[in-house]
């Protein structure tokens, strides 16, 4: 019996993520490399021309003045949370197969509930929105389920009061792999 390719695919163990974005420094790293491949550019005038203020990740045009934050404009925006807090929530959400609950995600970050519920609802929203912007074409298998447990004296079955039905769909490869 073949093993399935999709459950073994190479990821990202916990000790590498560390490594790769343990500090504070490192996620600011990343997330600048991300948000300006080609180096920093002013949103309002377009200079690549900037000098860093004193305050964390705020940068100044030369050109126009305008300020920006390495967070600006992005789910991190007017955050308290340092990056690496939230660069470990998402790494915690995205990773687990099974989810993750807010109360969990509360004791392994060590921040209050309400901050890893706000968390996760950010996180769970950009990634709709961006499951969203890809439509699925081709050869597509769709699957229909019932969400819920059994009831005491209730009805059993797709019939039960307490189910709450749902739809998946996935885009699979000529050989039924998903894509």
């Amino acid at each position: 019996m073949c093993k399935n390719t999709i459950q073994f695919q190479k990821g990202l163990g916990i000790m590498q993520f560390l490594a790769n974005y343990g500090s504070e420094e490192q996620c600011e790293n990343a997330l600048s490399s991300w948000r300006w491949p080609d180096g920093f550019q002013c949103p309002k005038c377009g200079s690549r021309s900037f000098c860093k203020l004193h305050r964390k990740a705020e940068f100044q045009c030369n050109c126009c003045r305008c300020q920006t934050s390495l967070t600006s404009n992005t789910i991190f925006d007017s955050t308290k949370l340092p990056l690496a807090t939230w660069f470990l929530g998402i790494y915690l959400v995205t990773q687990n197969k099974a989810g993750i609950s807010c109360l969990t995600l509360h004791r392994q970050l060590g921040i209050s509930y309400n901050a890893a519920l706000r968390m996760k609802h950010k996180l769970m929203q950009v990634m709709m929105e961006r499951d969203n912007s890809w439509q699925l074409s081709g050869f597509v298998q769709i699957d229909d389920a019932y969400w819920g447990g059994e009831r005491h004296g209730g009805r059993r079955g797709r019939g039960s009061e307490n189910k709450a039905p749902f739809v998946a769909a996935v885009q699979t490869d000529a050989d039924n792999h998903p894509i």
